[in-house]
């Protein structure tokens, strides 16, 4: 093991699977193993998409715990604890876990219930005055990591449109 990886807190076993599901997922312990692991890269996406631009606001974090709550039923303290872990993860693991931790939620999770944390993801990426171009990427590229066609995407992102940066400026150059 690396100085790095003790300074971080990984372990050696980390490697096999999504560290970043593991450690937040630990924080979850109550919940039965499966539902932890799903509710942990459910936050992982959360965190992904809100750090789409290189900063993660109040008002994305403040959401991500919002919807965090919601769909995992875990208490303020908890779900602020799985964000926290999640934006961190986010921030130094990211570009390394992502692909890890779609591919476990995609085995893990239900099509619908995949498509509803899309729906959440593209929540977070308009909590702070609209989904900007380089969310929408992100959205696009996590709906493609969890197996949804480009169709999908596109119907999944018109219930977001009057939310889009891009269709915004449209519209106000008149056109």
């Amino acid at each position: 093991m690396s100085f790095l990886d003790r300074l971080l807190g990984r372990d050696a076993g980390e490697s096999a699977g999504s560290g970043a599901i593991r450690r937040i997922a630990a924080e979850l312990a109550a919940l039965p193993p499966q539902d932890a692991r799903v509710l942990a890269g459910f936050a992982y996406l959360l965190g992904r998409v809100a750090n789409a631009d290189d900063v993660i606001s109040d008002v994305e974090s403040a959401r991500m715990e919002e919807l965090v709550r919601e769909v995992g039923g875990v208490p303020v303290e908890q779900a602020t604890l799985v964000v926290e872990i999640a934006k961190a993860q986010n921030r130094l693991f990211g570009h390394v876990e992502n692909f890890q931790v779609t591919r476990e939620l995609r085995e893990l999770a239900t099509p619908e219930r995949l498509r509803s944390f899309v729906d959440c993801v593209f929540a977070v990426a308009a909590a702070e005055d609209g989904i900007s171009a380089e969310e929408e990427a992100q959205v696009r590229q996590i709906c493609s990591e969890l197996g949804f066609s480009h169709a999908e995407f596109v119907d999944m992102r018109a219930a977001w449109s009057e939310h889009r940066t891009v269709i915004r400026n449209l519209e106000r150059r008149g056109g």
